[in-house]
């Protein structure tokens, strides 16, 4: 690996300036995320009953034990809900970054990618809400039992329901990854397929890191959707044409003239 003392002067203002692409990709994503977020704040109470709809349709309620917990649980909700709300601006701001190493019949596959990640995430986001959330909701619920009184914290409802939504938003763009590392030649589907087993072994390891419970309901509904998008990677990767390794990015309007 060679140091950065050692490269050249070209080398070196080329490395600055993908750095400079990269910190000005970030300043966008957390710009947006926190003005939107500072938006939402202003809706703090439609967002706070969206987010325990759930939790109060299985007839539980809600409580505050400390002073400034609601004040606390609101702004949480308001950065949830503006990262949500800014997740467009945060894609454009990658595939900014991403765009300059991609060759120029590459770069129109934007105009397809972009809107599939964004689809993705929603996708991940609204699967999460719907249907694994209140299957754990209630099997908690069931656990605890007619002997026990449950009263879930806000607080602490609210973290549970941020570490369901943003890790099953950020998975479901395991497809669009895969295209990716798949047309650099970092993998191919013949290494996915081969590897499945040990995939399977990973995936359910980070279900039960990921989901926000210790209960195995949760890490199974963790687990099942990413080993799915594992498999659908896999037909990803097989209709992916991998870049050829004296591929050539063609001159400026050298696409132009051959479509002449």
């Amino acid at each position: 690996m060679v140091a950065f003392s050692d490269m050249s002067a070209e080398d070196k203002q080329t490395v600055l300036e993908h750095l400079g692409e990269l910190r000005k990709s970030i300043l966008i994503s957390v710009a947006a995320t926190f003005i939107a977020a500072m938006g939402c704040f202003y809706f703090n109470e439609f967002f706070l009953q969206v987010v325990t709809y759930p939790v109060r349709s299985i007839g539980q309620t809600l409580i505050v034990t400390g002073v400034t917990e609601a004040f606390f649980v609101k702004l949480q909700l308001s950065f949830l809900a503006g990262f949500v709300i800014a997740f467009p601006i945060v894609s454009w701001a990658v595939w900014r970054f991403v765009k300059p190493a991609l060759y120029a019949h590459e770069r129109r596959l934007i105009y397809i990618l972009f809107p599939a990640t964004i689809f993705l995430f929603a996708g991940g986001v609204i699967f999460a809400y719907f249907v694994v959330l209140p299957l754990v909701l209630k099997f908690m619920v069931y656990i605890a039992g007619e002997n026990l009184e449950t009263l879930f914290k806000v607080d602490q409802y609210v973290s549970f329901v941020m570490a369901f939504i943003i890790p099953f938003g950020l998975t479901f763009e395991l497809p669009i990854v895969t295209f990716f590392l798949t047309k650099l030649g970092v993998i191919k589907p013949q290494m996915l397929s081969r590897n499945r087993k040990y995939a399977i072994l990973i995936i359910v390891i980070l279900g039960g890191v990921l989901s926000p419970g210790p209960d195995p309901i949760s890490q199974v509904l963790m687990a099942g959707p990413v080993y799915i998008l594992y498999e659908a990677s896999i037909l990803v990767a097989k209709y992916t044409k991998p870049r050829s390794q004296n591929e050539e990015e063609p001159e400026d309007g050298s696409e132009d003239a051959s479509k002449a």
